[in-house]
């Protein structure tokens, strides 16, 4: 497993469970590296304490917003879970600030070597400022993880984008499974009327929202509609984070819609004229207002607080925008219209007031995942991010409809998903010219079918051709290859000869680094790589005897080994009568066999250092290769038995 690699995705969010999961990577040693997409405290809630008390201490990217929100929505979270809830706390302000020292910024499209094998790159998610679908590569085996995202552009965000990829695997969000949204201009429409409504008839408006994304979509929706309708009533945020992150906005325009790029050099967006602070001593000032508080699904803060003071009056109005998770209030007024609510055993809250859902939610809908789906054509799909029954229905609506293979795993559900490569590559002209050698099989049948030129046709277009001999039969000459030809429909063939010609051979898959993929035949690989041709040879060192070697005494070395050779080879050429015995000078060769002096005192093949006489041997080294084995052997034991004194 040292090879494995674990990418922990945008989706850090459960304390509970953050030991057990970091404890099971541990177990099975393996390399991790996190990627933070959205940045809201959903998904990155537990990072310091992933961080700071469990220990990780790998790599973690983020996006150069995601990086600047990321303390802002952490400690905010830090601060409603702790002074407001009174729950312990889990990690401090100080945890935070270290967490974020081990973060490294990714900007869009930039591609990051993480280590030797994996390879990351960021895409424009939409959804809210700074999120991102991450493109994952490790060896061969590509995916894509799509965090949270929005197909759909809307006021002041794009739609997502991404190049199109062979892809192993991709991963998405399913929040929206089996919901097709309508127009955004009607629902806008929507949600202005009730709005508007709602405050002429002198009651507040409370829009429960995160801090990111819904808060600024709905804030620019609304500014403008006050502008044309020249409207007085006043319009609210709740101070502290959402102020935070409007001044973000402002600064980071290149990650906005195009319609906000356009008009920012005129005027930014996001300088609401009609948008103001709002104080908490002001929740029960008289008179109608829009506020935006948060969290979203009225779970706790300050969106929470203000729903208890205003749903027991009938005028004012709780409009919800987004998806509530289930067991929030939010998604205890989405299901229906209650009228009274339990928040503990000790508080109930008397809900008078009316209810509004809309969908302004920045989640992709069902036709946005299906599009994402159909255009990447991955190998494979994983839902996450959604409800149960509604991703079976969108995983087998992908199947069915884009035949692409879909898991829907539970939590704590392993899935295995296979990695193949598919690679395209050119083919050498030597390699060509190989599979171009024919490769005749004969086959003798016997047709007694009719013969029409539609089954002549089909029979043309395959890897056979079709020959007959002559037959007998007057009425058959031969059979014509024209297949515009037409048949006697009583005519029938007697015995054909069939000839099939399949051409196949092997080649090498050549793979260079910023060069094209070839096939190659064989016999050019040593030529392509720019070596020589390896043979494995045998090798012997063995002692020889050629009688004194006193009278050799006076000659230089080389003459000696020349006179030596010369004998060796006349010995060899009356023993091998049959065989080509070759004096180059420095060795002899009789096929791949070759013999040298050797002069070594210490040879590697040498069999033996004990002679019987010094004085009259010296050594020889020969090399083989395995085809020539018998050969060599025979030579050999000629040298052993014989004295070579008397040549």
């Amino acid at each position: 497993m040292e090879s494995e690699l674990c990418l922990i995705a945008a989706c850090i969010w459960a304390i509970s469970t953050i030991v057990d999961i970091l404890i099971s990577l541990a177990s099975l040693h393996l390399a991790i590296t996190i990627l933070f997409s959205p940045v809201s405290s959903l998904h990155t809630c537990a990072l310091p304490y992933f961080t700071e008390v469990c220990g990780y201490n790998g790599p973690i990217y983020m996006t150069f917003p995601t990086m600047a929100l990321a303390p802002l929505m952490l400690e905010d979270y830090r601060k409603v879970m702790v002074d407001r809830r009174g729950e312990a706390e889990q990690f401090s302000n100080d945890h935070i600030m270290e967490c974020m020292k081990k973060v490294i910024p990714v900007d869009l499209k930039q591609t990051i070597q993480v280590d030797e094998d994996l390879q990351i790159r960021a895409y424009y998610a939409g959804h809210v400022l700074g999120a991102a679908m991450f493109y994952a590569k490790v060896g061969d085996a590509a995916m894509v993880y799509t965090g949270d995202y929005n197909m759909t552009p809307d006021r002041h965000l794009g739609a997502a984008q991404i190049d199109r990829m062979q892809l192993d695997l991709l991963i998405t969000e399913s929040t929206y499974a089996t919901t097709i949204r309508d127009s955004k201009y009607g629902r806008e429409r929507e949600f202005l009327k009730a709005v508007h409504n709602c405050v002429a008839s002198g009651g507040k408006v409370l829009i429960p929202t995160f801090a990111l994304g819904r808060a600024q979509e709905l804030c620019i929706l609304l500014d403008d509609y006050w502008e044309r309708m020249n409207l007085k009533i006043p319009i609210y945020f709740s101070a502290g984070l959402t102020v935070q992150a409007n001044m973000y906005y402002k600064m980071l325009i290149s990650w906005t819609s195009q319609k906000v790029k356009e008009t920012y050099t005129t005027r930014n967006a996001f300088d609401f004229k009609n948008v103001q602070k709002f104080d908490r001593s002001m929740i029960d000032a008289p008179g109608p207002c829009v506020l935006f508080a948060t969290p979203g699904m009225i779970s706790g803060g300050f969106s929470l607080e203000v729903f208890k003071r205003w749903a027991p009056s009938k005028l004012n109005l709780i409009t919800l925008p987004g998806y509530c998770v289930a067991g929030t209030i939010g998604h205890k007024l989405m299901s229906g219209k209650p009228t009274k609510i339990d928040l503990d055993k000790d508080t109930q809250i008397d809900v008078q007031c009316q209810i509004h859902q809309l969908a302004f939610s920045p989640h992709t809908d069902s036709k946005g995942i299906m599009d994402l789906v159909k255009f990447l054509s991955p190998k494979h799909v994983i839902l996450v991010h959604g409800e149960k029954p509604k991703m079976v229905t969108l995983k087998e609506r992908i199947h069915s409809e884009l035949g692409i293979p879909c898991h829907d795993p539970a939590n704590n559900e392993t899935v295995s998903i296979s990695s193949t490569l598919s690679i395209k590559a050119e083919s050498s002209s030597t390699f060509i010219q190989s599979c171009s050698t024919p490769n005749f099989k004969f086959l003798k049948r016997n047709l007694n079918d009719k013969i029409n030129s539609k089954e002549l046709s089909s029979k043309e277009g395959g890897t056979s051709s079709m020959f007959t001999r002559r037959r007998s039969n007057p009425h058959v000459k031969h059979l014509n290859r024209n297949l515009d030809e037409k048949f006697d429909s009583s005519l029938s063939c007697g015995p054909e000869l069939e000839v099939s010609d399949d051409r196949v051979n092997e080649g090498i898959l050549v793979m260079e680094k910023g060069k094209k993929t070839k096939v190659v035949h064989q016999d050019e690989l040593l030529l392509l790589l720019g070596e020589q041709e390896h043979e494995v040879r045998f090798a012997n060192c063995s002692p020889i005897y050629f009688g004194s070697l006193d009278d050799t005494h006076v000659m230089d070395c080389i003459s000696r080994k020349s006179l030596w050779l010369s004998q060796l080879s006349s010995k060899l050429s009356s023993e091998l009568s049959d065989r080509n015995v070759q004096n180059f000078g420095e060795y002899l060769q009789v096929e791949s066999f070759t013999l040298s002096i050797c002069s070594k005192e210490s040879c590697p093949y040498r069999t033996t250092n004990r002679i019987e006489n010094e004085s009259a041997a010296a050594f020889y080294c020969c090399s083989w290769l395995v085809t020539d084995e018998v050969l060599a052997w025979q030579i050999i034991s000629i040298l052993e038995k014989h004295d070579l004194s008397s040549t």
